[in-house]
């Protein structure tokens, strides 16, 4: 099996794999974390498998914007008008933990910097 094959956040573009799903376009889909680290705390990603930001940036620079602009309509949604984090982490030693490029949408509490 392909990494692309056996990639969780592939599965769940797919629909493959549930999830919670909060907005969509036609390159990207957001969901909730099933182990969320604030009260909302949305995963956005592409629809197409890119490992990690790097990956998308060499790849297909304009889909970065399509995923910001999704997180931004996921926080809008969420009603984050307070605030809220846009997170990534690109490669093992960022702590990605799932290799399918990703940003967090965290927010619906005060979030302290730096994090603990």
């Amino acid at each position: 099996m392909s990494a692309v094959q056996d990639c969780l956040f592939c599965k769940i573009s797919a629909g493959v794999i549930p999830a919670d799903v909060v907005l969509e376009s036609d390159l990207a889909i957001a969901f909730r974390d099933i182990d969320p680290k604030a009260p909302t705390h949305v995963l956005v990603i592409p629809k197409k498998h890119f490992a990690d930001v790097t990956d998308l940036m060499s790849n297909d620079p304009d889909l970065a914007s399509e995923l910001l602009t999704l997180a931004t309509k996921v926080a809008e949604h969420e009603g984050l008008a307070t605030g809220y984090r846009i997170v990534t982490n690109n490669g093992e030693d960022s702590g990605q933990s799932v290799a399918h490029v990703h940003f967090h949408v965290l927010g619906g509490r005060s979030l302290s910097w730096p994090p603990g």
